[in-house]
């Protein structure tokens, strides 16, 4: 289904006038319901009229209820801003203040009791009740994206339908059933982008939920017939470490949010042997930029060039996009400013070229200094995790009264095999780091750990972030 791109148009008024609503599905934890029901339906404990102009605040735990209120509120509603559940409560006075939120919508009492400079609070019902309410005129609604500041406060990223969901509108639809999935919270870009791709090419979506455990999620995404997911690398990672990994059997398996190494690469073809596996290229504010489907790590130097639609560059060493589906600004009196004077956001996202191929190294503001050497967390990873015994680790950067800084690593294994030791494995690691970078990047010290900790976005919690 190709949606129109001229005249504003509502996710509603997109998803009624696609075919097949009774057969396709948007499932939760402990909710479902079709895609002809959330149009014929309401989950809030309002009127339409009551929304109509109002920026409204989404802060809900269940993703189901989530879907279930942008359905109905994209196109009556001004702005919506999308409070993920893992952000700090104590941001939600500053986001609804700097949002103008008229109306606080939510699945969770205990909120109103606090005083967030919100007159109004609307909560979700259990299930969709069906109405026949006219919606009346549409109106182009803002979606307001949070995304992680320097200081920890978070920056509100404005959005469109249009920006948001211009890659589903080129889609078409598939003549066979596709059911979607992801380890995404769908108040993020990458779950939201997963949501809205559903929504738009006439797949059904399985919706993760916090409450469940990895092996729950697998679970219940296989009993669902799931035949697209993605996540990011961490999400994988930690995926392929669960048993449970094989009750899944996707068709198409995508990776994007964090740099993608060619060993998650490898240990997600091995376990789906017969599933095409695919990165992506996607930020909050850039929007998404390219697919890369060659089972390589990098991407193509022509890629920046091969779509004109979406302007790509490398500017002093880091990647800029220009395209209708980056964000239009930050909102705020005292927020950064998001494009440069020709209209490029900066990701932040650093390249290195070698042999007419791109290779992602890390993030600007993440960079450890060893002596003046830079060294960069993301590419000592790549390094450790394809170690054979490695199943994750996290690189990061100890202080050090000389040389500024130490490289040290956090190292899950996979199954403890043969009479080996851990502490002959934290020897094995740091051998092979020796033969693979340069002195300055080889950690001084490896620390054997049960578990990485993987916030909502799916990415590794960096302390340094």
């Amino acid at each position: 289904m190709k949606m129109p791109q001229s005249n504003p148009v509502s996710l509603w008024s997109a998803i009624a006038a696609s075919g097949n609503l009774s057969s396709r599905t948007l499932v939760g934890l402990a909710s479902k319901a079709t895609w002809a029901e959330l149009v014929q339906g309401s989950i809030l404990e309002s009127e339409p009229d009551e929304l109509r102009g109002k920026s409204i605040l989404l802060a809900t735990i269940d993703q189901f209820r989530a879907a279930a209120a942008l359905v109905e509120l994209d196109g009556i509603a001004r702005r919506i801003i999308l409070f993920p559940p893992d952000v700090s409560r104590e941001h939600l006075a500053h986001v609804a203040k700097t949002a103008e939120a008229d109306i606080l919508v939510t699945d969770q009492p205990e909120i109103p009791s606090a005083h967030h400079g919100i007159g109004r609070v609307i909560f979700c019902n259990q299930n969709i009740t069906p109405t026949h309410g006219e919606r009346g005129t549409q109106i182009e609604t803002e979606w307001i994206l949070l995304t992680s500041g320097t200081t920890g406060i978070p920056k509100l990223a404005v959005h469109t339908l249009a920006s948001l969901a211009g890659s589903a509108w080129q889609t078409e639809s598939s003549q066979t059933p596709i059911v979607w999935s992801t380890f995404y919270d769908m108040r993020r870009y990458g779950g939201l982008h997963i949501f809205l791709h559903a929504a738009l090419t006439g797949a059904s979506l399985v919706v993760s939920s916090a409450q469940e455990s990895v092996a729950d999620f697998l679970a219940r995404a296989g009993a669902h017939g799931v035949t697209h997911i993605s996540g990011t690398p961490s999400h994988w990672r930690r995926a392929l470490m669960s048993p449970w990994a094989n009750r899944i059997a996707p068709e198409y398996v995508r990776m994007s949010g964090e740099i993608v190494d060619q060993a998650i690469l490898n240990q997600v073809r091995s376990q789906f042997p017969h599933a095409r596996v695919a990165h992506t290229f996607a930020s909050t504010e850039g929007g998404v930029g390219f697919n890369v489907n060659d089972g390589l790590m990098g991407f193509p130097a022509d890629v920046l060039g091969a779509n004109p639609l979406i302007e790509m560059k490398v500017r002093d060493g880091t990647l800029r996009v220009r395209s209708s589906r980056t964000a239009f600004r930050y909102l705020g009196a005292d927020s950064p400013i998001l494009k440069d004077a020709d209209g490029f956001v900066d990701t932040g996202d650093t390249l290195e070229l070698r042999d007419g191929r791109y290779y992602f190294t890390g993030r600007r503001d993440g960079i450890i200094n060893v002596g003046g050497f830079k060294v960069h967390p993301e590419e000592v990873e790549a390094v450790i995790n394809r170690h054979p015994v490695v199943a994750m680790s996290l690189v990061k950067a100890k202080k050090n009264p000389i040389t500024g800084a130490l490289v040290v690593a956090d190292v899950v294994l996979k199954a403890m095999t043969g009479d080996n030791s851990a502490g002959a494995q934290q020897c094995d690691i740091l051998q092979f780091c020796r033969s693979e970078l340069d002195p300055h990047k080889v950690p001084t010290a490896i620390n054997i750990v049960p578990m990485l900790t993987i916030g909502e976005s799916g990415k590794l919690v960096r302390r340094h972030a």
